[in-house]
């Protein structure tokens, strides 16, 4: 896979301890909403035992004049770096790399299983099904502890004005939540998919979270009696 320069061009706040980071777009590089890329520190000025590379989620969209990728922010060299440099500063990008994308056969419908960090891929999916005006009837499950701890959670809601096939479910597992909140409580459940989805069998399904999470999602669904065949899961460890 070739390897990028990208310049910083921004950082911001998104959640509870996570900053999503904007770099500026070369012409040469694309991608599928969906992929991940690997980011490397080029000179930077500490260094620790877990390396200048990470992992990321493509959370922009190919549509998008911006790469964007978002994290949770722990205590380690490269996170330390990346929410301290100037703006400007470059790093390397290799990839696209993996092939959690959305499907191509519009009559089946798919259905999004998130866990914190793992909503990156599937801004990028949702962002870029509603820029192409895609027909796909796709579903969002979206859990975190609290509101403050999930990143875009705002921007996946308003997401429903520009697409009338997409539906966002949000749902929080904390027990002292705000009194404010009207979503969904509690962990993503055969019960809570049959509420939203009806009957569980004929959408493809993409699960993204921590790995007790994934592993969670996908023995849920077996037990609901979805076949392994329609499940594509990305775990998120480490980050």
């Amino acid at each position: 896979m070739p390897a990028y320069t990208f310049q910083l061009k921004d950082r911001k706040h998104v959640a509870d301890a996570t900053a999503a980071f904007y770099f500026e777009k070369p012409p040469a590089f694309t991608f599928r909403a969906g992929q991940f890329v690997e980011l490397t520190a080029l000179q930077p000025p500490e260094t620790d035992a877990e390396g200048n590379t990470r992992a990321f989620s493509l959370a922009s969209a190919p549509s998008e004049n911006f790469v964007m990728v978002a994290t949770r922010l722990r205590d380690t060299a490269f996170k330390r770096t990346a929410k301290t440099c100037a703006l400007g500063t470059q790093f390397q990008m290799e990839g696209p790399f993996g092939n959690l994308v959305l499907h191509r056969n519009a009559a089946r419908a798919g259905v999004l299983l998130a866990g914190g960090i793992g909503i990156t891929p599937f801004r990028s999916m949702l962002v870029d099904a509603a820029n192409q005006k895609l027909p796909h009837k796709l579903f969002l499950f979206y859990s975190n502890r609290r509101p403050t701890e999930a990143p875009f959670l705002d921007e996946l809601q308003a997401l429903q004005k520009d697409n009338p096939n997409y539906t966002f479910v949000a749902t929080m597992t904390a027990k002292d939540l705000p009194g404010g909140w009207r979503g969904e409580t509690g962990y993503i459940d055969a019960a809570m998919l049959r509420k939203h989805i009806g009957d569980l069998n004929g959408p493809l399904y993409y699960v993204a979270g921590p790995p007790e999470m994934v592993a969670a999602m996908q023995k849920m669904l077996t037990e609901a009696g979805v076949s392994e065949d329609d499940v594509r899961a990305e775990e998120f460890a480490g980050y």
